[in-house]
């Protein structure tokens, strides 16, 4: 399905001017695959993580079970931290804290979702590092 992940031609991709997608995890037990894209995010130096999820955007709670729920236009990882918000998993959370790396949360079912995310055209939420 996919090309095992190696850093040289994820590089050489980028110089072509190639889309690289990550995906999955780093077939290692108790890491998620959050962190697996976290962890491949700043091994690649990247500027932004582009997440993709099932649902557009982060909410105060968990909009299937609180209809009133608060979607952020942008928040903090910091907050995304101590408010426990389950955007990503801890481990990946902090890994973000501590290397600065933002993320982008928009929804993958959304009409021409990563396109536009990946013009900056945000119908989600900005987590800023």
């Amino acid at each position: 399905m996919t090309e095992l992940f190696s850093k040289d031609r994820a590089n050489q991709y980028f110089k072509e001017g190639k889309v690289v997608f990550f995906a999955g995890g780093t077939g290692h037990p108790y890491f998620s695959t959050d962190t697996g894209i976290v962890l491949r995010a700043i091994e690649m130096d990247a500027d932004c993580i582009l997440l993709a999820k099932s649902i557009d955007g982060v909410y105060d709670s968990d909009p299937k079970v609180n209809p009133n729920a608060v979607k952020y236009d942008e928040i903090s990882i910091d907050e995304v931290i101590e408010k426990q918000l389950g955007v990503i998993d801890l481990t990946a959370s902090i890994m973000c804290m501590e290397n600065k790396m933002p993320l982008t949360v928009f929804n993958l079912n959304e009409k021409d979702g990563i396109a536009n995310a990946m013009q900056g055209k945000i119908n989600g939420t900005i987590v800023t590092a």
